[in-house]
């Protein structure tokens, strides 16, 4: 699958990002619910893992993850929930299993049937949207370590992946939240980093969201309120999605308010 390559690449840009720092630096907090980069880079280590386990089989990826839904169900954070799993591992430690748990991640997706279904916290899925999910993740987490950093990614074309499940995500964004979806769905139009343009839906529909897809994939994902992009919104269906947008699994998330979520001045 050419998806387990854009995972790939996703990581190791996340890793040439973090390589160079000193280890007192990993303790360093996000602008993510205090969140420092071990918490971070521990919460991908651990759903990277979890995506190895399910590739195994449901008895596999259920046998690891039971204690962290027991930890959730008992009202821990995800934060809290990692640390037992983790055992103390963090700084560059971490970083460097991390690191060779990713590449191991690749591999086994890309050698898998993309059609193959593997269980996951919420509902079953593809090994295809698995490894999506896993890339948009990395992707979504990284922002806000280049973010911390006061460094800016340089983007490529491989985010059409986190755009696509931000479109497909469209009406689960309502039903998580016990609202019916807003029919017709939007027409979406991107650019690119390429510069290509990119569409889905109706073009038609009286509801749209146009921009570059970079702060579409920001809003979806939610490192950006919609405010501070470029996006223009127009109809009440386009608006509403923007505020609620999730295009992760999960209970509902809020968005960040306007301005708190930006590239730091180091």
């Amino acid at each position: 699958m050419q998806q387990a390559e854009d995972f790939r690449t996703e990581a190791r840009t996340l890793a040439a990002l973090l390589d160079p720092i000193p280890e007192a630096d990993f303790r360093r907090k996000t602008q993510f619910k205090g969140w420092s980069i071990d918490d971070v880079l521990g919460h991908l280590f651990m759903f990277d893992v979890a995506a190895l386990e399910t590739l195994e089989g449901e008895a596999a990826f259920s046998a690891f993850f039971a204690p962290i839904q027991t930890a959730l169900n008992a009202g821990q954070s995800l934060r809290d929930a990692q640390q037992p799993w983790l055992d103390g591992l963090a700084g560059r430690a971490l970083f460097q299993r991390w690191q060779t748990n990713a590449e191991a991640l690749a591999d086994a997706y890309g050698a898998a049937d993309p059609k193959q279904r593997v269980k996951w916290a919420g509902p079953d899925m593809s090994a295809l949207s698995s490894i999506t999910a896993r890339q948009m993740e990395t992707w979504a987490h990284g922002q806000e370590l280049f973010d911390l950093l006061g460094q800016t990614r340089v983007e490529t074309d491989r985010i059409r992946n986190i755009a696509h499940l931000g479109v497909a995500t469209y009406g689960w964004s309502f039903l998580n939240r016990g609202r019916p979806p807003i029919a017709p769905p939007p027409h979406v139009r991107l650019t690119a980093p390429s510069g290509a343009l990119w569409e889905w839906n109706d073009a038609d529909s009286e509801n749209r969201v146009t921009g570059s897809a970079v702060d579409f994939a920001r809003v979806v994902t939610q490192v950006r309120a919609f405010e501070d992009t470029g996006l223009v919104l127009r109809g009440p269906g386009a608006r509403r999605w923007m505020e609620i947008a999730q295009c992760f699994a999960g209970p509902p998330e809020e968005p960040p308010k306007p301005g708190t979520r930006h590239r730091l001045r180091n």
